[in-house]
């Protein structure tokens, strides 16, 4: 069974006190938990501080580019979908420059796990506004306020009929650990925005300002009843709600594709003669 060493990686170089380590403890607590070995897996990241998670984690790793995260993850999956494919991203980097990819990556419902660590705000390129920046904030680049309304990724995926939408809290570990666990096991493409504060940029959305609002979903509550989702993701000021928001069963993309339906495509035999075929097609 892996231990906390057997994933010791770089050493983190986030700012004290940031949630980005919380997310690190949690993941690991996550795999360490449902007996994952680090080469068992990959990691795929973007650019921004949430995208140096994979550095401090010894695992297969990719560093895309920013908000490009997600092709990478498809293009690894539609390689050899045996590997399981986890990405960690910012909510600048993923909702901002990749929000086009997050959108198709839910249509397609490719088995990729995302987890999308959201402080509100661009922490390393110093404090700029983010998507879900809450509007009226100040920033360096916005001395005015934001202007923009936030972006609600959650009522978003549900719109989406994405397969698995969660939110998770770094103040609250034993319950991020355990939503990390659900949407690694969920068969389908798993969004879980974790709110974790910036201590550096972000004075508005801090540890006291998310303890006073946050809750976990009552365990009576049906994660697949997609009109109370819809009204569950839409909370968010006096009351915001932490677990899964939204699930259900759809085909995932790999069971689309014939080539690969069968076999990987890593583990299929390569015959240069087909393309020999195909090219006098066009002699």
């Amino acid at each position: 069974m892996p231990t906390l060493e057997d994933y010791k990686g770089q050493q983190p170089a986030w700012c004290p006190g940031c949630g980005n380590y919380s997310i690190l403890k949690a993941f690991k607590d996550a795999m360490i938990e449902m007996n994952i070995e680090p080469h068992q897996f990959i990691i795929v990241s973007g650019i921004g501080q949430a995208a140096k998670f994979p550095h401090y984690v010894k695992c297969n790793t990719f560093n895309g580019l920013h908000g490009r995260a997600l092709p990478v993850a498809t293009g690894i999956r539609l390689a050899n979908h045996e590997m399981p494919v986890m990405v960690f991203t910012g909510d600048g980097d993923c909702y901002g420059e990749g929000g086009n990819h997050l959108v198709h990556a839910m249509r397609r419902n490719i088995n990729v796990k995302l987890f999308v660590h959201d402080n509100q705000i661009y922490g390393l390129t110093k404090g700029q506004a983010s998507p879900t920046s809450m509007e009226g904030m100040k920033t360096k680049n916005q001395p005015f306020g934001v202007f923009s309304e936030p972006l609600n990724p959650m009522a978003m995926a549900v719109a989406l009929d994405c397969s698995f939408v969660a939110r998770g809290f770094t103040g609250e570990m034993k319950h991020l650990t355990w939503l990390i666990k659900e949407a690694a096991n969920h068969k389908g493409f798993s969004l879980v925005d974790i709110l974790q504060p910036c201590v550096t940029f972000n004075k508005v959305n801090t540890y006291d300002w998310y303890k006073q609002r946050v809750y976990q979903i009552e365990p009576e509550y049906n994660p697949e009843d997609r009109i109370a989702a819809f009204k569950k993701a839409l909370e968010w000021g006096e009351r915001i709600s932490l677990g899964i928001i939204f699930r259900n069963s759809r085909t995932i993309l790999e069971e689309r594709v014939p080539v690969i339906k069968d076999k990987p495509l890593v583990q299929q035999t390569f015959d240069p003669s087909k393309i020999e075929t195909t090219l006098k097609e066009f002699y």
